[in-house]
């Protein structure tokens, strides 16, 4: 089964001075690295984890919603 491709906002608030990585559809489900890539991945984990804690409570795994505004580059 493929799981649903979330949309990965990526940004770098000075004041974390870190990268951070949060998935718009799945609240709280979030993390950091020093570089772009690292906190890329470290959310792809979090992004499994969290369905696979959906799945194992019977909760429904929230299918994609966010979409990007005009003009937003969208990493795939």
């Amino acid at each position: 089964m493929n799981a649903p491709r979330y949309h990965i906002n990526l940004f770098w608030p000075a004041e974390d001075g870190c990268w951070i990585a949060d998935v718009p559809d799945l609240p709280y489900c979030s993390a950091h690295g020093e570089t772009p890539d690292e906190a890329v991945r470290e959310v792809q984990v979090a992004i499994e984890l969290f369905i696979e804690s959906l799945r194992d409570h019977g909760d429904p795994i929230p299918e994609p919603r966010y979409r990007a505004a005009p003009g937003e580059r969208i990493a795939a």
